[in-house]
């Protein structure tokens, strides 16, 4: 009978792979720090919306959303047959809801969001499948400053969660493909430059031809603390649309250093993995406290239904990578009321700020029950005692 019990036990318990339970106290952390995001972004006047976790396919496939194909579950609506799909990232419900609900309010929108995304398969860096995603798009500006906001917004957003030290890296994913184009690298030629870049593999680089090698290993040495990159970038004297993004790149730089003395600001001007839809500068935000990239956004395009495309620049953090960076949720304290107390006293604690549990009957020892239900506090004689 046991092994039966333990059987069936295990097969009500068990969980897919990349799944898992929430339980108390980590739970109530990570609602508290999806309250403190929402908070801060309302704060710079972002307006939250809730989109469906399910929609049509082929409205999640739009624009950005052809990035994150591979990752979405899909199901069949019983009543339309047309094929669904659930979320796997909530940037592109964004970019939705601004090209079509949205699309005569007025520019810039600013929209905040939060809610669990589902993903088919996880990753080394992430091997949970469901997980809470926050953040923000500011849509329909093309200005630097829009970047600048966005980037200070999530670093206060960060700090006000608890996270201490944060540093920004910047990059600019289509760089790359702009040099190549200028040096016409085309082919098996191209895609093993990019890869060497992505790499930080210098001897990767030989298959550029003699004339033009020198300058994507100037590029490759870019990697580093803002001055010393910008220096570097500066001095390739790139022309064009290249130029044009260079020079963008080192003015955000500054801005930055100004408005945010505090954080730590490197630049890779290689980095293009996981920022292959956008379309300027993108950015990924660490800290000393933390493993991995807490979040990442960046500049992109938002494709409207008539064809024509705006600028957007938004930020994203999943609440799995921010928690791990954050210490230990510890149970709150909760005070046990024995059975009998008065419900006015109840309340008159509560509003002091207490959890109670209130008895629902008549024990012999109210101070074992309140150690068995795990309460740190008893009202005992109408005083709060420990237990």
């Amino acid at each position: 009978m046991k092994q039966m019990a333990g059987s069936a036990y295990a097969r009500q318990a068990l969980l897919p792979e990349g799944f898992r339970d929430g339980l108390a106290p980590e739970a109530e952390q990570e609602a508290a720090l999806v309250r403190g995001l929402m908070d801060a972004f309302l704060s710079h006047g972002y307006d939250r919306v809730a989109p469906p976790l399910v929609e049509y396919e082929d409205s999640l496939l739009v624009g950005a959303g052809q990035t994150r194909a591979k990752q979405m579950f899909r199901l069949m609506d019983p009543d339309t047959q047309r094929m669904m799909a659930v979320r796997a990232d909530m940037t592109i419900q964004m970019a939705r809801l601004a090209s079509t609900r949205l699309a005569d309010a007025p520019r810039p929108l600013r929209l905040a969001y939060t809610g669990n995304v589902l993903r088919t398969k996880g990753s080394q860096l992430r091997p949970t499948r469901q997980f809470i995603q926050a953040g923000v798009e500011l849509v329909g500006s093309s200005s630097l400053e829009a970047e600048l906001e966005v980037i200070a917004v999530a670093v206060e957003a960060l700090v006000a969660s608890g996270i201490t030290g944060v540093s920004v890296d910047l990059t600019v994913a289509p760089l790359v493909a702009m040099m190549c184009d200028q040096h016409k690298l085309s082919g098996d030629v191209r895609d093993d430059v990019m890869a060497a870049l992505e790499a930080k593999d210098i001897g990767g680089l030989a298959v550029v031809p003699d004339a033009n090698r020198g300058v994507f290993e100037r590029l490759l040495s870019a990697a580093g603390p803002a001055d010393k990159a910008n220096e570097i970038l500066a001095a390739l004297q790139l022309k064009g649309g290249a130029g044009k993004l260079v020079a963008r790149l080192c003015r955000l730089s500054d801005m930055i250093a100004e408005r945010l003395p505090d954080v730590s600001l490197t630049i890779d001007p290689c980095e293009s993995h996981g920022f292959e839809y956008k379309t300027g500068i993108g950015f990924a935000l660490f800290a000393r406290s933390a493993e991995g990239e807490l979040g990442r956004g960046g500049r992109y395009m938002v494709s409207h239904p008539d064809g024509h495309e705006e600028e957007a620049t938004g930020f994203s953090v999943y609440l799995d990578s921010l928690l791990k960076a954050l210490p230990a949720a510890e149970k709150a304290d909760h005070l046990f009321l024995p059975f009998g107390t008065k419900s006015s006293d109840g309340k008159e604690l509560r509003e002091k700020g207490w959890r109670t549990v209130q008895g629902l009957e008549a024990v012999a020892d109210p101070v074992a029950e309140a150690k068995r239900l795990d309460c740190s506090h008893i009202l005992l004689d109408e005083r709060v005692r420990p237990v």
